[in-house]
């Protein structure tokens, strides 16, 4: 980071500085604050006004040595000031200044809360604060779409412009979402606070959730031109990333985070020198990143190895490992593999049987016909293709015409193949996606595949 903030004479930038700085560490600020206020909203606001004050005395004095600690003393110094002026927290201020002064992190000093020392922050306690945030940001009451808008921004560091841009929709449509998710929050008296028990586990799910859809957006996007936004899953990888950290013992956060590792690690190898989708047969395997690989593999090993020793609340049912480890494990057959035709298929197969049965739904089973397809044969794959056909949840899915084209052209039907091609080009919302599937139909209809 000390690069980042230094200016062009190599002393540090006051600006770049608090740009810097709070961009890496406002989760952590505006979590330590919602502990204080109870309250997402309120607290962004205090940590934005933390990043004023720095905005106003950072160039007078000069780049503290522990930028981070001075951003979150100020804004727990206002959310102190913000809970002291309120009458109706009489009562819960006086509790709140016993326990501060007992309990008073590393970094503040004991007294009034309030003072900047030169130390860093007490990780633990700010660790459970983050993870309270997570839980607040993810939780059920909330739409998908707010879900993944209010993470990217508490727990992403971004902007409404950079959210609105991710996600392809107007910056006021974004605020919006944010703001609703706020008052909803606040309306609903959500907790701010880690759940437990079942509790816990079904609302570890709407988390693990909202980061698989922040990647998957940037993996495959369903819309625009670009097949890819590699920020997107950047983004991803660091929420998982920390989560696993906060959470070591469930088995479905390492398996989540092995997933999102594991498919990163094609990223450089899924597009072509136009940007154009590369299917995963061509694609030139010496451009994955062997070091996401390793990643994935062990986090993996130790999705498996948490799960076995029976910890965790969302690990597996009935002896079934849950849905992100059987998907990593999935991912890892073809890291495994040095070659395309080197594919365990049949394992693949066996481990979408299992989804199957974990995590029920039509994608899965359109995912398994391909790996059929490819372990029996495209005929075997087509019988369950057809199955899906009248499926509602598919009815406007472009991956079913297009698996359902590659297997008719597979079995020499290029004509059908073409229709498939054509019909999945005009569901397709993504630019490249639209143009590579209008060139499978093309080469279909000249009989050239």
């Amino acid at each position: 980071m000390t690069a980042d903030i230094l200016g062009p004479a190599g002393r540090p930038d006051p600006d770049r500085a608090v740009e810097t700085v709070f961009r890496i560490e406002s989760p952590r600020i505006i979590a330590g604050v919602a502990r204080i206020v109870r309250d997402v909203g309120i607290a962004e606001e205090l940590a934005q006004d933390a990043l004023v004050a720095a905005l106003e005395q950072w160039p007078r004095d000069g780049v503290p040595d522990n930028p981070g600690a001075w951003l979150m003393t100020a804004a727990r110094h206002r959310a102190i000031d913000l809970v002291r002026r309120r009458e109706r927290y009489a009562r819960k201020l006086a509790e709140m200044g016993r326990d501060l002064e007992t309990s008073a992190p590393h970094g503040y000093r004991r007294g009034d809360g309030y003072g900047y020392v030169d130390e860093p922050a007490d990780p633990d306690g700010i660790d459970d604060d983050l993870l309270r945030l997570v839980f607040t940001a993810c939780h059920p009451v909330l739409s998908a779409e707010a879900r993944v808008a209010l993470t990217l921004r508490l727990l992403g560091g971004l902007t409404t412009a950079e959210i609105a841009r991710a996600c392809l929709v107007p910056e006021k449509t974004v605020a919006q979402r944010i703001v609703r998710a706020k008052r909803t929050l606040a309306a609903k008296g959500v907790p701010f606070e880690v759940p437990y028990g079942p509790e816990r586990a079904a609302r570890l799910g709407s988390v693990l959730e909202v980061i698989y859809l922040i990647f998957n957006e940037g993996y495959a996007a369903t819309a625009g031109d670009d097949w890819l936004r590699p920020a997107l899953c950047e983004d991803a990888l660091r929420l998982v990333r920390v989560l696993a950290g906060l959470m070591p013992e469930e088995p479905e956060v390492h398996g989540l985070a092995a997933l999102l590792e594991l498919q990163a690690s094609r990223s450089a190898a899924r597009v072509g020198p136009a940007g154009e989708p590369v299917l995963l047969a061509e694609q030139n395997r010496a451009r994955w990143n062997r070091v996401l690989i390793r990643r994935g593999f062990a986090a993996l090993d130790r999705a498996e190895a948490v799960a076995a020793a029976g910890a965790g609340g969302a690990g597996g049912v009935g002896g079934v490992p849950g849905p992100y480890v059987l998907q990593a494990a999935v991912a890892a057959c073809h890291a495994h593999a040095a070659t395309y035709e080197e594919t365990d298929w049949g394992r693949i197969a066996t481990l979408y049987g299992l989804l199957a049965v974990r995590a029920p739904s039509p994608v899965v089973e359109l995912n398994r016909a391909v790996a059929v397809s490819m372990a029996e044969g495209p005929g075997a794959g087509l019988v369950l293709v057809d199955a899906l056909v009248d499926e509602p949840a598919l009815r406007d899915y472009h991956l079913l015409p297009s698996v359902r084209g590659d297997l008719l052209a597979r079995l020499g039907r290029t004509g059908e193949a073409a229709a498939e091609f054509e019909r999945a080009a005009s569901l397709a919302r993504n630019g490249s996606e639209r143009g590579f599937l209008l060139a499978r139909a093309e080469r279909c209809a000249a009989g050239t595949v």
